[in-house]
């Protein structure tokens, strides 16, 4: 398991923050996890990180409490992540501080995540009955119906095959499961693969996604690791990879990477 800060948050019993709190915010370097990661300099990886926080409140300049859902998109290319509880205590600091307009409380939240994760972060704040927040389904091929024999082991570029034929294809699957590097606490995701190079062995690639299940890194660290070895493996010149993890806390994580620098995230799922 990572060695952590006594700082972190994630793992210990915390009192509620019933204050304006910025310094809860735990930035986690991003080159702690790409250190491991064999990217390919030639393949430019692009993307953000697509947060939405289910439980926001604050209070008007009346003292009325006000609720949205908040969606967060953290550039793939800022020094910092955000440790998932760190922020949620952030949040819930918010809880019962005034402000005087929508702006105001928007201004304070984007200065003090992108302070952070050392960048600017984009955030929206949506009614909870947004149609923006209804679940999409990903495109292309589910390839959760192969029959596989799925064996112990880590994530491993040399688990993926390829038929050396030239493709341009959608996959997803719902089979992810990764373990929180701090509490070792699994996490559930759906994950959607869009690439064009060498054709994957869809077995393969489901052996691959399954081995994540006792693998301990953050979601966005799971997903460059997908990003590195899919890429490496398929020589893709095309490759879009994004995770759908389920609710934690009251927020979810999208990690998007992509080959595309104009390349958007997809909208969240029914499952998160």
């Amino acid at each position: 398991m990572a060695e952590f800060s006594d700082e972190l948050l994630l793992g210990k019993q915390t009192p509620v923050v019933d204050q304006y709190s910025p310094d809860l915010l735990y930035p986690i370097p991003r080159e702690t996890g790409r250190d491991g990661l064999s990217l390919d300099p030639s393949r430019a990886m692009y993307g953000v990180d697509l947060w939405h926080a289910y439980e926001m409140s604050w209070l008007d300049d009346n003292g009325k409490p006000e609720v949205r859902v908040g969606r967060f998109s953290v550039p793939a290319d800022s020094p910092n992540m955000i440790e998932s509880k760190s922020f949620k205590l952030y949040l819930n600091s918010l809880n019962n501080t005034r402000f005087q307009s929508e702006e105001d409380l928007l201004a304070v939240i984007a200065r003090d995540v992108s302070a952070a994760t050392g960048a600017a972060v984009a955030l929206e704040l949506l009614p909870v009955t947004s149609p923006a927040l209804g679940g999409a389904v990903p495109e292309g091929e589910c390839i959760d119906g192969h029959s596989i024999n799925a064996s112990a082991g880590s994530p491993a570029a040399d688990t993926l095959r390829t038929t050396g034929e030239g493709i341009e294809e959608s996959l997803h699957s719902h089979l992810l499961r990764s373990l929180c590097p701090v509490t070792g606490q699994p996490d559930w995701a759906s994950v959607w693969i869009h690439y064009r190079g060498q054709s994957l062995d869809h077995c393969s690639l489901l052996r691959y996604i399954i081995a994540f299940r006792q693998h301990q890194e953050f979601h966005e660290q799971c997903v460059e690791r997908m990003f590195s070895d899919i890429g490496s493996v398929t020589q893709a010149d095309v490759l879009h990879i994004q995770a759908f993890y389920t609710r934690r806390g009251g927020m979810d994580i999208n990690p998007f990477r992509s080959t595309d620098p104009g390349a958007r995230p997809r909208p969240r799922m029914n499952r998160q």
